[in-house]
């Protein structure tokens, strides 16, 4: 087929050139570190990437200026995590230290202040209840988790729920979701936090990477109770990173037994249909990092650029949410 011919089939089905042009690599001032399983959030206007294997500096970017700095040492080598930004702080919970495949879970909240740099501990994890790689959210300022691994990659998948109460440090254990679930990222679409991907990971058995989870679940906090296998993922990966975005969840980053690069792959669920969109690919595919959603740019940083530990990137892209979804719907 002419290379002219296959570019116009390309435009008409919103892939191809169309599809890889749509991410933006931005020319950053200054530079962040390499980093994998480390989380990438937004806290008062300002994104932070922290953490990941290794001793991870804190390093801010600022979306005015388009700059990199360091801004904070790490108080201990903090991975597999999903941080979450409230009222004013970063909130490390459910994350790991060590070295594969059995790190170890962080038995206490790890909190970041961003005016005064500072880290300082919070409430004890749910005691026997402890592992990493879990999903975490915020809801009407309790903090949420769910799912994780006590043993590194090793065993010890749960399907655990438990809320926090940040100003009281209490947990309440919560009903377990319909599945276990390591290497997730939990979302918030309106009233129901949706789990997609992720796997069950047993390097006990030497089954890691090929056992990734197809079915999408969500929990309805108005009914109070878990819905499950709605639909399956597309494609199936862990370490992935999950958004809501009004009433879509986006799927993307992650890896997977399927193949050696990490995924590109960006899917979005619309919520209300149950029927799946495909967003432009990344320029590059990452796993074990962070996403989010600031003033209508997805933004994405760092992870590994390959199944496994590396190679670690410290490059950023951006995708305009606006224009993406309405080219790849019409």
């Amino acid at each position: 087929m002419k290379p002219t011919l296959l570019l116009i089939i390309g435009l008409f089905f919103g892939l191809g050139v169309h599809a890889q042009s749509s991410w933006e690599n931005i020319a950053v001032q200054g530079e962040a570190m390499t980093r994998h399983e480390n989380s990438f959030v937004e806290c008062e206007g300002k994104l932070y990437a922290l953490g990941g294997r290794g001793i991870r500096s804190v390093d801010q970017f600022d979306p005015k200026t388009q700059k990199w700095q360091k801004y904070a040492d790490a108080p201990m080598e903090i991975s597999h995590f999903q941080a979450v930004s409230l009222n004013g702080e970063i909130w490390v919970i459910g994350a790991f230290t060590g070295s594969y495949p059995h790190e170890t879970p962080i038995p206490t909240a790890l909190i970041f202040n961003p005016q005064t740099r500072k880290w300082r501990e919070g409430p004890k994890l749910p005691m026997g209840r402890e592992r990493g790689s879990a999903g975490v959210v915020v809801k009407d300022g309790l903090i949420y988790m769910v799912g994780g691994i006590q043993d590194g990659h090793y065993e010890g998948f749960v399907p655990w729920f438990d809320v926090l109460n940040p100003k009281t440090g209490k947990w309440e254990v919560l009903p377990d979701a319909p599945r276990a679930r390591d290497h997730i990222s939990a979302a918030m679409v309106g009233d129901k936090l949706y789990l997609a991907g992720g796997r069950t990971s047993h390097a006990a058995i030497s089954k890691v990477l090929e056992t990734t989870i197809e079915e999408v679940d969500y929990f309805d906090f108005k009914q109070g109770k878990w819905i499950s296998d709605i639909t399956q993922i597309p494609t199936p990966r862990a370490g992935n990173s999950n958004l809501g975005i009004g009433k879509y969840l986006v799927v993307m980053n992650g890896e997977s037994a399927a193949q050696v690069p990490a995924h590109a792959e960006v899917e979005a669920l619309d919520t209300e249909t149950n029927q799946w969109i495909i967003l432009p690919s990344l320029n590059q595919g990452r796993h074990g990092t962070g996403a989010l959603i600031f003033k209508g740019k997805i933004y994405v940083a760092a992870g590994s650029a390959n199944r496994g530990g590396g190679p670690e990137l410290n490059t950023l892209e951006i995708l305009d949410w606006k224009k993406a979804i309405q080219n790849s719907i019409q």
